[in-house]
């Protein structure tokens, strides 16, 4: 990691950037998957899970005896941690239900706001080295509290053509309707369009590498909507000389050994602490069984050094970061300042492993400066909120003549004669 001293405002926007990468082949690629999909259903995802993935498969979905076998393998240590992070989950996505509430505008005439559940989700779990059992915690429990009546998941399958017993597990557990051995590009476009085996859904949620960001941005521009926009993770850590620099090494090379795409800061205001971080990060990085990725991305990752904690809250809220851990001796008044971030983390022993894990937040946020204006996965997302209105006689005679004027201000007659001919009726009662 590279450390830069107090670098001028001049300069953040420069410091402020994400690892860039070439997207016109991927796009090109994404496009030639999607138009055979659309052509073929599932002959062409059964051809680039042959490409891709290296497998030939006759039939996707997960069959009830492969999920029974899978629910056998798994130990009962991880099933019980499994289950308290998923009961934290719905205490903190169920208490996001929204009550109606009835607002009398002025009198006879109410309106309100009601939820209604996103009929089909479609959910993606990456597979491979670090397969995301706990993304399905994430997606699939506030997904059932909202009331999808069919949640779909796709995964990759490995070179066996088997999925993960515990993504299996998880997702039986979370009450997933209908799992399919299909990753990447070709699973995002199976989603998105349909297949003979696999259903379209109405939105896609679910993170994944540069192939499938760039499958589910490629959907969405084809009129599916997605969680939101995704990328490699990312985290930022403020630090002073009160926070544990093991600590602090420990949460960087936790976001790091996601990929090597991944980027991680620490904004510190003091320069032999961070020297003390990068010490503490050569240290652990070399017993990660991942280290060869960790360290990839510890090539664009940064120490920035910086006056005062106001400086580095500024520098972060620029910045805009996925997850934002605040370790300093004034962690909850910082805190407070907090104008732009994905997921805040708050004192020293607020890991955010924590909220990847089982804390009971959601882990699916938005990266590369999205969360400037996007927020991370919630109840919401997976709702449309509808507004509802009554007006009664007396409410449209009250309320009529300001939208007779308005209409006709805006010379849209029709508009006006749909107030003026109820009213004139009511002229006759």
């Amino acid at each position: 990691m590279k450390t830069i001293l107090n670098p001028d405002k001049t300069q953040w926007q420069n410091l402020f950037a994400r690892p860039s990468l070439d997207v016109q082949d991927l796009n090109t690629l994404v496009q030639q998957v999607f138009t055979e999909i659309k052509q073929n259903g599932d002959a062409a995802v059964a051809k680039y899970t042959q490409l891709f993935d290296g497998v030939s498969l006759s039939s996707f979905e997960v069959t009830a005896e492969e999920m029974q076998d899978a629910t056998a393998v798994v130990p009962d240590e991880l099933k019980l941690a499994i289950q308290l992070a998923k009961g934290n989950i719905e205490k903190f996505h169920a208490a996001q239900n929204e009550e109606r509430q009835i607002i009398e505008t002025m009198q006879g005439v109410t309106c309100w706001r009601e939820s209604r559940a996103i009929e089909k989700v479609g959910i993606y779990i990456p597979g491979g080295s670090a397969p995301l059992f706990s993304t399905v915690l994430m997606l699939a429990v506030p997904a059932a509290i909202a009331g999808c009546t069919e949640i779909v998941l796709c995964t990759p399958p490995d070179k066996q053509g088997k999925i993960n017993p515990v993504i299996l597990y998880t997702a039986q557990l979370a009450g997933v309707s209908k799992i399919y051995k299909v990753g990447g590009i070709q699973a995002i476009g199976a989603m998105a369009f349909g297949t003979q085996s696999i259903p379209k859904v109405d939105k896609i949620f679910g993170p994944g590498n540069q192939y499938v960001t760039a499958a589910k941005q490629a959907a969405f521009a084809a009129g599916v909507a997605i969680d939101l926009p995704a990328g490699p993770s990312e985290l930022l850590v403020i630090a002073d000389t009160t926070a544990n620099a093991a600590f602090v090494a420990a949460d960087l090379l936790s976001q790091a050994e996601h990929g090597g795409d991944s980027q991680v800061v620490l904004v510190t205001t003091n320069e032999d602490f961070g020297n003390s971080v990068l010490a503490e990060i050569n240290a652990q990085v070399a017993a990660l069984p991942r280290e060869g990725v960790a360290q990839k991305a510890l090539d664009h990752s940064r120490i920035i050094v910086l006056p005062d904690t106001s400086n580095c809250i500024e520098f972060s809220n620029g910045y805009a970061p996925e997850h934002l851990i605040i370790a300093t001796a004034d962690a909850d008044a910082l805190a407070e300042k907090v104008t732009n971030a994905g997921s805040v983390f708050i004192g020293n022993y607020s890991c955010e492993s924590a909220g990847d894990y089982a804390s009971g937040t959601n882990h699916t946020l938005p990266t590369n400066g999205y969360a400037r204006s996007y927020s991370g996965v919630s109840l919401d997302s997976f709702v449309k909120k509808i507004t509802f209105q009554k007006i009664t006689a007396q409410g449209l005679q009250n309320i009529g003549p300001a939208i007779e004027a308005m209409a006709a201000a805006e010379q849209l007659q029709a508009h006006k004669n749909a107030v003026t001919i109820r009213l004139k009726s009511l002229q006759n009662v």
